[in-house]
Parts: C-alpha cells; structure tokens; sequence
C-alpha cells in the first residue's frame, strides 16, 4: 500500500555538491553531520541547502560558466538554472568553506596563506551572520565564481511524506588545490573525508546514519577508481527526476527507489551504475535500512 501524509505540494529547490579528491584507495568524498533538528538532522549528507532569492543574480560580472550552467538545466527557466549553481557554490562555501571561483590570472583562488585562511573564515561567519552577501566577497575579491566547475550529478525530490520536501539538484566537482575543507559548527556538527566503501560500511554498522538519497550515491560512486572516472561519469550520464515512494506492507515501512519492482516507475534505472544497487529501504530503530529485497538484478 503506497502512503502519503498532508505536505506541501511544491518542494523548495535546494542543491548539494559531492566535494571529491584523490585518496590512497581511491575517490573521497568529504561529508558533513547535520545539526539534530535541521533536515535530515543528525544525518552525515553532502554539502548543501536551499536556493536562496539572492541566488538568482548570477551575471558575467561575478560569474563564469553561465552557458555551462544553463546547458546542464536545459529544463528549466535560465535564471533558476543559474540559480541552482551560485546556491550550490555559496552552500559549499557556508558549510565546508570551499570555495569554487577564480583569480584574475585564471586559476581557482587559494586559501592556503594564514592571512587568506582568516580572511575568508571571517568572510563565511558573516555569509552565515548575514552581515554580507556570497556576491559581496567575490567581487570584493576580485573573483569569478566557477559556475562549470559543478558538474550536475543527480536530481532527488523529497516524497510526499514529510512537511518539509525539497527538489534537491546534485552535482560533482574536485576540490580546488590549495583548499581544505571543514564544517561550519552552526548547521553542521562534524565533516570528514571518507571513502564510498567506508561511508557504506559505517552506514550499514550503524555507526553513521545515511539518507537513502546519500547511500545510492555513495553505491554509485564506490565503483570509481579516481576522481576523473567519477566526474567524467557525471559528465556522460542522463540525470532523472528521482522520487522515492511510502510503501506499507504487513506492518512495515518500506521507502521505495524508482527502479523498484513496487514503484509506480518500475522500469526506471535507479543508479544506471549496473547490479547490486539497493531500491527499498525499510524503517528500523528510527531509520532508513537497505534492504537486499527488490534489488535491482
């Protein structure tokens, strides 16, 4: 039996980025551990949040990439499409303090000299405090934000079943030299790079808690062997609108991966990354668990 519970009908746009880098056993991907109360609180997710009204003042006097953004979101408006890559470039920003944008010289911006370090850690304290904009720094700076360097990756909407749902667009990119990322302590309380194998087997231990929507990326992801495979990946994929499903049986409470043999779109691929992708996550001990039934074979 399919469930739904009163929500808002339009979930609010957001966008998360995969900050990757090459470590010694392969690709890892820097996570971060929300506040407890926030969405998806207590939860360890990719960098990222809602887009934001200021968002949608993307232009060629701050902003490079604009053609790339608006061809990686043909199906929507341009200024939304723009939108979704500065709100994905200032949450990466707010939340692990990278930022994707350009000297003058053409090179991504470093923050490796201590005066730079501290500049830009007060900068992020007063993007959170609202004491200046995302687009006050970089102009301030002298910056472009690299709109292409975000690569989009995946494109999940929250189901009808929680008040607060969003139309999440993810996307991928490398972490710029010269650049180390960290967790903000307001809306994050950890951050970590790890790999997709040890990110699964501390979600499966229940040492982490994963989101399903984070566990199918970090199944996709773990197959890669570098950085490039990943990106170029991202690069050649279709992305598909991606919306779980509620399902009720004997008791149990299943949340359903398009691709599953019980979703209304059972015909969809999932991960489109091959077999052994789960598609039903069943709720236990006040979580979403994998499940090996309904598998994709």
């Amino acid at each position: 039996m399919v469930l739904s519970v009163p929500a808002d009908s339009s979930p609010r746009p957001a966008a998360t980025v995969l900050v990757l880098r090459s470590g010694p056993a392969g690709p890892e991907v820097f996570m971060v551990r929300r506040q407890e109360g926030a969405a998806f609180g207590g939860a360890d997710v990719f960098p990222g949040g809602r887009v934001d009204a200021s968002d949608a003042a993307a232009d060629r006097g701050w902003c490079d990439g604009l053609e790339h953004a608006a061809r990686q979101l043909a199906e929507i408006p341009l200024d939304d499409a723009l939108a979704h890559h500065v709100a994905a470039a200032r949450e990466l920003f707010e939340e692990a303090g990278v930022l994707l944008a350009r000297t003058r010289s053409g090179g991504f911006v470093s923050l490796a000299g201590a005066a730079d370090h501290s500049r830009f850690t007060q900068y992020r304290r007063d993007v959170h405090s609202s004491a200046t904009t995302f687009r006050d720094i970089i102009e301030r700076e002298g910056l472009s934000l690299a709109l292409d360097a975000l690569v989009l990756y995946a494109y999940w909407v929250t189901p009808p079943v929680d008040a607060r749902r969003f139309a999440t667009r993810f996307f991928v990119t490398r972490l710029p030299p010269g650049q180390t990322p960290a967790h903000d302590e307001v809306e994050t309380t950890d951050g970590r790079w790890i790999s997709a194998p040890a990110a699964l087997d501390a979600g499966a231990r229940g040492d982490i808690v994963l989101p399903p929507p984070t566990w199918t990326t970090l199944r996709e992801l773990e197959r890669f062997g570098s950085v490039d495979q990943a990106i170029e990946w991202a690069r050649r994929r279709t992305v598909r609108r991606r919306e779980p499903t509620l399902w009720q049986r004997d008791g149990e409470r299943m949340l359903l991966m398009p691709g599953d043999p019980l979703h209304p779109d059972a015909g969809a691929e999932p991960g489109e990354t091959g077999e052994g992708i789960e598609t039903r996550f069943v709720w236990s001990a006040g979580r979403w668990r994998p499940s090996r039934e309904g598998i994709e074979r």
